[in-house]
């Protein structure tokens, strides 16, 4: 697998897998929602759309479901691409 990029930065369509996602702080809630979401180690993850002009929101697919993003939440979430 590769090094770690950023969900925000990682092309559309591009198979990858969670590495983890940072906390900004102890006890980060936006952090601990990601985790909840399924943004988990391991997780396969997609980003599926992007917004206009490379603005928000991403598309991305963890899992079988969908989730609209901000470019800020996907900054916290780091990924590995999978190499095929």
């Amino acid at each position: 697998m590769a090094s770690p990029v950023r969900l925000s930065d990682l092309p559309k369509d591009v198979p990858a897998v969670v590495d983890h996602v940072d906390d900004a702080q102890a006890s980060d809630p936006i952090a601990q929602r990601l985790r909840d979401l399924g943004f988990v180690d391991g997780e396969p993850v997609r980003v599926i759309a992007l917004g206009p002009l490379g603005a928000d929101p991403l598309l991305v697919q963890i899992g079988s479901t969908r989730f609209a993003l901000r470019r800020t939440e996907a900054l916290r979430v780091s990924v590995r691409q999978l190499v095929a």
